[in-house]
């Protein structure tokens, strides 16, 4: 999620060659030419500041930048051990060549890049038939996609079309259609809020409690209404990852004789339950689901950002929403929120697909499940709480919590700080409302955690829970007040301007929205 960044005052800017602060009165005369190296150390740019408010009025030579912006970059964390993130963090060497080969396509070129073009539909083919779309001769619906940047781009899409379907059905049958309101559990990613915010639409939430951590099924039926323009289900939440009773759901709605589609969040779970449990029934082989999104930067194994929406049929995509337009040279139909995008990503998707097949998909995320289920019985015998599903019932990640029946003078987010002191990122999190503000950390198994970099992680939790239990309270308390006090320099640059707003779950109820 990228943050709103403060533009400076006049006032707080300082020019990379401003003198330090303390050091005014001491003297260093400007390298003579002959003084400056060829090497990037010697030259005057390393002396000063990286360029921060204003575009420099020279240029710098190309292997200065280069060696300047890599070595400021070298103080982020290493994405191998950040397990926050369901984000791809590794490819083959021949799928990156083929990415770099193609950044500078505009992927929406039709008419210059007709291949990609023919690889994007393709890609939808698959996927689609992956998730049981209608494709026999005798089905009337004619399933179709796109690509999107992401699941965020996907949801926003695939919620207008959920709106506008019933905005059409309220204004044929002359009914009023300025109050529509969407069904989702509480536990949601925070792109589902946005996407209610912006296009004005109620949320209606089936809340966790302290021990169901998914959509109740009677619960999010009774909550829809003639105004409902649908009911979300998420297919591995972000939390613990635990698939929700899409089946259930639709089952209820068809019982009842509800007219309510069902839109399934897969961003997470879409490339998993399929290899792993096939047989669980959560995509168009249920008759109320017109909608899915999966993000391909996910277990689909791409790099982000990449995305899929996928229809059952034209009936719950309007045609008032898709453009027909000429651009450069090619008549398209477009629904999008953004326009221009690079094609690496939808080119990278295509070679995982040919590159692994089901049988490749299959493995990865089956060993992936079985990393997840060693990883939950270790920490479970350190005796801490296991939140997350283990047989393939849920996706390929571990979230946990301390056992309050047992003393304990710290609590998760210290063994998270703990953690990230040793290189890892295990974030801790408040769980979602109604939940009684129970705390979890989370550990993203992707395809490079193997069981040996498990076994490293368990070692240094176990290291890390024996350092907290050799500290005494006041100890970890100014510890943790010393953390907070020395966030990222990132952070220095971020907006301040809404942190107040109360509109959002974590506004109102503290919760915390887990990285995807």
């Amino acid at each position: 999620m990228v943050h709103l960044s403060t533009v400076r005052k006049d006032s707080m800017v300082t020019s990379p060659t401003s003198p330090i602060k303390g050091m005014e009165n001491i003297k260093l005369e400007q390298p003579s030419e002959d003084e400056l190296s060829a090497s990037v150390y010697g030259t005057r740019y390393a002396s000063e500041g990286l360029p921060s408010e204003s575009i420099p009025d020279g240029e710098m030579p190309r292997d200065v930048a280069y060696r300047l912006i890599k070595d400021h970059l070298s103080l982020d964390g290493n994405p191998v051990l950040n397990l926050a993130s369901f984000v791809t963090t590794y490819m083959e060497d021949e799928a990156e060549k083929l990415m770099q080969e193609s950044l500078s396509k505009n992927f929406i070129d039709y008419e210059e890049y007709p291949q990609t073009a023919d690889i994007q539909a393709k890609c939808v083919n698959m996927i689609a038939r992956l998730f049981n779309a209608p494709t026999h001769d005798d089905q009337a619906a004619e399933a179709m996609g796109t690509s999107t940047v992401g699941s965020s781009e996907a949801i926003m899409l695939s919620t207008l079309a959920m709106k506008k379907v019933w905005q059409n059905k309220r204004k044929a049958a002359g009914k009023d259609y300025s109050r529509p309101n969407i069904v989702m559990n509480s536990a949601v990613q925070v792109c589902w809020e946005k996407a209610a915010r912006y296009f004005d639409i109620e949320e209606k939430y089936s809340y966790c409690t302290s021990d169901r951590y998914v959509i109740d099924p009677e619960e999010a039926v009774d909550l829809v209404d003639e105004n409902t323009i649908g009911i979300c289900t998420i297919l591995g939440t972000t939390y613990t990852g635990e698939y929700e009773d899409t089946k259930k759901i639709n089952d209820l709605l068809v019982k009842r004789d509800i007219d309510c589609p069902i839109h399934v969040d897969a961003a997470s779970g879409g490339f998993v339950a399929p290899f792993v449990v096939p047989d669980l029934k959560w995509d168009f082989r249920l008759s109320k689901v017109v909608s899915i999104n999966v993000s391909g930067h996910k277990y689909g194994l791409v790099y982000p950002g990449v995305g899929w929406a996928v229809w059952r049929s034209p009936e719950f995509l309007p045609q008032e929403l898709v453009f027909n337009i000429n651009y450069l040279g090619a008549d398209q139909a477009s629904f999008t929120l953004n326009f221009s995008k690079g094609a690496s990503q939808v080119l990278g998707q295509y070679y995982q697909f040919i590159r692994l097949g089901k049988l490749g998909y299959r493995s990865i995320m089956k060993n992936l499940t079985r990393t997840a289920d060693y990883l939950s019985n270790c920490l479970e015998q350190m005796g801490f709480i296991i939140m997350s599903k283990t047989g393939g019932k849920g996706l390929p990640l571990v979230a946990f919590r301390l056992n309050p029946e047992r003393p304990h003078h710290w609590d998760e987010f210290a063994l998270a700080h703990l953690l990230r002191e040793r290189g890892w990122v295990v974030p801790a999190y408040t769980m979602a409302p109604h939940s009684e503000k129970l705390k979890l950390m989370r550990v993203v198994v992707r395809e490079d955690f193997s069981r040996a970099r498990a076994d490293a992680l368990i070692t240094d939790i176990r290291q890390s829970v024996m350092s907290l239990m050799k500290m005494n309270g006041d100890h970890i308390e100014k510890h943790m007040e010393h953390v907070a006090g020395n966030q990222p320099t990132a952070r220095a640059g971020m907006n301040e301007s809404y942190t107040d707003e109360k509109h959002s779950l974590q506004g109102k109820e503290g919760k915390s929205h887990p990285i995807c």
